[in-house]
């Protein structure tokens, strides 16, 4: 039996029962929206920023590789500009038969440690007018006399390009050598420790002392030389390669200006440079102040014995 009393459902919602809550529709945001972002704490422009700095790390980056990469490559060609020197130097010097042994010629002066086959060097190149020699160094080279002083600067005898050239007698002076009153030789001051690199350390005093010969032969005649001072000058000196002189007083006069640059020499080389009439000055690069020279006086021995004599 039912209740009039009882509560009624009807078709709509009964008293006491919770309407469903309402659902947002669930909306998907871009990470690039700027709404976000700006949540993150990132603006437009900052991120613009982020990705330039980006951009130029890694271009400072590939730059800096190509750089690596450039000059890795210039110490290899460099290394193998070296090694053909060290095989154009190996080749002509099989040309000459050093001697580690001292002997008298006829007239009681020291004979040359060196045989030199001239015959052999000319069919290689006529131009060699002479060969230098310095005991326990590596010159040991022969000398060549061209046209002007460029071309053997970076020519072998061979005709070849190199780094190193070879030694050779200013165009200027008399060949073979030995007979204008300045004869110049020239020689690059590698860093491989080849040509006049040696000569180079003579502007040590110590070194300078211990180095008593040196030895310039030509077809005709040997010479033996003594170091007498080194000095430095510019590359645009062009009085330091003066060959030819009116007079002996004026080749002494012209020594002793020189002399007074000295940076090493030795004691007496003002009694000496007072009865030369000869000199031979070997000249090579020391790279101070740019492209500095230094240059080696020597003087026959003959002669700086007969000076020094005259002076007693």
């Amino acid at each position: 039996m039912r209740r009039d009393d009882a509560p009624r459902r009807e078709g709509g919602l009964g008293q006491g029962v919770h309407a469903p809550l309402p659902i947002e529709p669930v909306i998907e945001r871009n990470p690039a929206d700027p709404e976000r972002r700006a949540r993150k704490g990132e603006t437009t422009g900052e991120r613009g920023s982020r990705r330039r700095r980006l951009l130029v790390s890694n271009v400072l980056l590939a730059v800096g590789i190509v750089l690596l990469l450039v000059a890795a490559g210039l110490w290899g060609y460099s290394r193998w500009q070296y090694h053909e020197q060290d095989v154009v130097n190996d080749r002509l010097a099989s040309f000459a038969n050093v001697s580690d042994a001292t002997s008298a010629s006829d007239d009681g002066s020291a004979k040359a440690p060196v045989d030199v086959d001239w015959a052999g060097l000319k069919a290689v190149n006529k131009d060699v007018v002479g060969w230098v020699y310095v005991p326990d160094t590596v010159v040991n080279y022969p000398v060549y006399q061209g046209t002007d002083n460029d071309y053997y600067l970076h020519h072998t005898a061979e005709g070849q390009y190199t780094l190193g050239g070879q030694v050779f007698m200013d165009y200027e002076n008399t060949a073979p050598g030995l007979i204008d009153g300045q004869t110049m030789l020239y020689g690059h001051h590698l860093k491989s420790g080849q040509m006049f690199y040696s000569l180079f350390l003579l502007k040590d005093q110590e070194v300078f002392d211990a180095t008593p010969t040196i030895w310039y032969l030509t077809e005709q005649q040997s010479y033996e030389l003594e170091p007498l001072f080194v000095y430095y000058t510019q590359p645009d000196d062009g009085t330091a390669r003066t060959t030819k002189f009116d007079s002996d007083e004026e080749l002494r006069s012209y020594l002793n200006e020189r002399l007074a640059k000295a940076v090493a020499s030795r004691p007496d080389a003002a009694r000496i440079i007072s009865g030369l009439k000869h000199v031979m000055t070997m000249s090579t690069c020391n790279y101070y102040d740019g492209y500095g020279r230094s240059l080696l006086v020597c003087v026959p021995k003959a002669e700086a014995a007969a000076a020094l004599a005259a002076t007693e």
